[in-house]
């Protein structure tokens, strides 16, 4: 019973997400970022003697350090949307087992999110290896950089997804993001304290920029310890938005 449930409130959030021209517009957001930036990579290449021979995979992983912020308001917007239209109250008198509707809206969205975003990556790599041929390669055995990609882009929508519910505000999730992802991670290094570099080192968007350009950082920072501080992240939030959906009325 609960497994028909669950299915059914699934296929009732894709139809939600798909039938929403926000969620065209940020998609259409990525696609121009990421296809866009590779088919430049692409051109760049093409004239510089010392990217000769070059993977154009490289183009998936930078060209989506821009274009995830595109999937991570979509999904805030699919999560927060019901807050501010009051659509949560028939959501729930349609499925009033909260946690069916939090996992059913959370696995929709954060799926559909990262998998338009891992074949954005394909495109942009191919749209940059188009534009410089001969100059780069595409080989298959670089096909791990979708992994990463992948990675990043899951581990960021669940975040934003778990925020989602927390604050159930679309202007005040997006800031959250917007701060945790880009501003704190570049401005607490800027004070000069080392426990500041630290807390940097631990922002979701320092890890994924380390897992998508290999940046450095100052506690020498691995793979494996980014991947764990970003699923941290993202099951913190996600614990606290189904926290906030089990206890709080669903209309504050």
């Amino acid at each position: 019973m609960t497994g028909r449930l669950f299915a059914r409130t699934c296929a009732a959030e894709w139809t939600r997400l798909w039938t929403v021209k926000a969620t065209w517009w940020f998609l259409a957001a990525a696609a121009v970022t990421m296809v866009g930036l590779g088919t430049v990579a692409g051109f760049d290449a093409n004239g510089n003697p010392n990217a000769q021979g070059d993977s154009a995979w490289v183009a998936s992983n930078f060209t989506a350090v821009p274009a995830q912020f595109a999937l991570l308001a979509l999904v805030l917007i699919a999560v927060t949307s019901d807050y501010a239209t009051g659509g949560i109250v028939p959501a729930l008198q349609w499925t009033p087992r909260r946690t069916v509707l939090f996992f059913a809206r959370t696995i929709v969205t954060v799926l559909a999110a990262t998998g338009v975003g891992v074949l954005l990556a394909s495109a942009a790599a191919l749209a940059g290896y188009t534009a410089a041929r001969p100059a780069l390669t595409l080989p298959l055995n670089d096909l791990d950089v979708l992994g990463t990609v992948a990675f990043v882009f899951g581990a960021g929508t669940l975040l934003a997804a778990g925020l989602g519910f927390v604050l159930r505000n679309t202007a005040g999730s997006l800031v959250a993001v917007f701060l945790l992802i880009l501003v704190l991670p570049l401005m607490l290094p800027q004070f000069g304290y080392r426990w500041m570099t630290d807390l940097a080192d631990l922002m979701p968007g320092t890890n994924a920029l380390f897992l998508l350009l290999g940046e450095p950082s100052s506690r020498g920072m691995t793979n494996t310890s980014a991947m764990i501080t970003m699923l941290g992240w993202a099951v913190g939030a996600l614990l606290l938005g189904w926290l906030r959906l089990m206890r709080d009325d669903a209309n504050r």
